[in-house]
């Protein structure tokens, strides 16, 4: 059997020994557009990320049985040529819950613990030189007693809602499909929850429903002072919406996912005045060494249960 893992690289030091166990293996760290087709030729099965597999690739590839998505979304495989095409297309759901949940919280700590300025207030020498053994330039809250608006219930969005609840947040959230429900949060419209809310966590998918969910308008809306965090996809927030009012209102963002991956070099969010305003980390929540781990092992079990 041929394994041809097409962008290793997104899997950083983790091992990939169980996969020669299985069958001949190439391992490519990226694949662009134009290498996917010469690189997948005679290929059993694919391992994709990122890489996008469409109808053209597989009609041109007739002994592919399996296409593995190292991730949760599918979008960038041709589903329909795939089930027509006897194509078998597996992913891998759950495997980064705890890692998001917890990056999730290590945005919200950075940004309203003002861990940057205090870091730097000490690195540059200005604690050194200060009359006394503290610093309050900078004020920062306690989670306790303020309210959490969460968009997106999935396992994510609950994992966050019970962790919140612990630090004594009062947590409502709002079910961008309609189809997530529970007794357990006060489920609140989207608007409600824009102008009540301390802190705003999102944890939804990129859809026609939550594409621009939130733009320029509906962040006016928010609170003085409010984070806003959004772990779901990029284009769920209006990032140059972003730009814009992070130097107008006293706002806060955690971002670490983006419209378009890598982050581009001219991006309006690079040039913000109010730089101690916003966090953006490179698409990582979802990669704690214990995700990726258990992604690699459960890919190798998809693969393992081809028949």
């Amino acid at each position: 059997m041929k394994i041809v893992l097409l962008d290793a690289l997104t899997f950083g030091e983790t091992d990939l020994s169980g996969f020669f166990k299985l069958g001949d293996v190439e391992v490519f760290q990226t694949t662009s557009v134009d290498e996917v087709q010469n690189r997948i030729t005679n290929a059993h099965v694919i391992v994709t990320n990122k890489v996008v597999i469409t109808d053209t690739h597989m009609s041109n590839t007739p002994t592919l049985k399996l296409i593995c998505v190292a991730a949760t979304g599918m979008n960038n495989v041709d589903l329909e040529s795939a089930k027509g095409r006897n194509i078998e297309v597996k992913n891998v759901a759950g495997y980064s819950t705890d890692s998001v949940i917890q990056h999730t919280f290590s945005m919200l700590f950075y940004l309203m613990g003002h861990s940057r300025y205090y870091d730097e207030y000490v690195k540059d020498g200005s604690y050194s030189r200060s009359k006394i053994f503290t610093d309050v330039s900078r004020p920062f809250f306690e989670i306790k007693g303020k309210k959490w608006g969460i968009i997106g219930l999935g396992s994510i969005g609950r994992g966050v809602a019970n962790i919140a609840t612990a630090f004594g947040a009062e947590v409502s959230y709002h079910s961008t499909s309609g189809k997530n429900s529970t007794k357990d949060f006060l489920h609140v419209e989207l608007s409600e929850l824009l102008k009540s809310c301390d802190i705003i966590s999102i944890h939804a998918p990129l859809n026609e429903k939550t594409n621009n969910l939130l733009d320029y308008e509906q962040l006016l809306t928010c609170k003085d002072g409010a984070t806003i965090l959004n772990l779901g996809r990029g284009g769920i927030i209006n990032e140059d919406a972003v730009s814009r009012i992070v130097d107008e209102k006293n706002i806060y963002f955690g971002l670490d996912v983006l419209t378009a991956e890598p982050m581009r070099e001219n991006h309006p969010l690079l040039g913000v005045k109010n730089k101690l305003n916003i966090y953006i980390t490179p698409h990582i929540a979802w990669a704690s060494v214990e995700a990726r781990e258990t992604l690699i092992s459960s890919v190798i079990e998809n693969i393992s249960s081809l028949n």
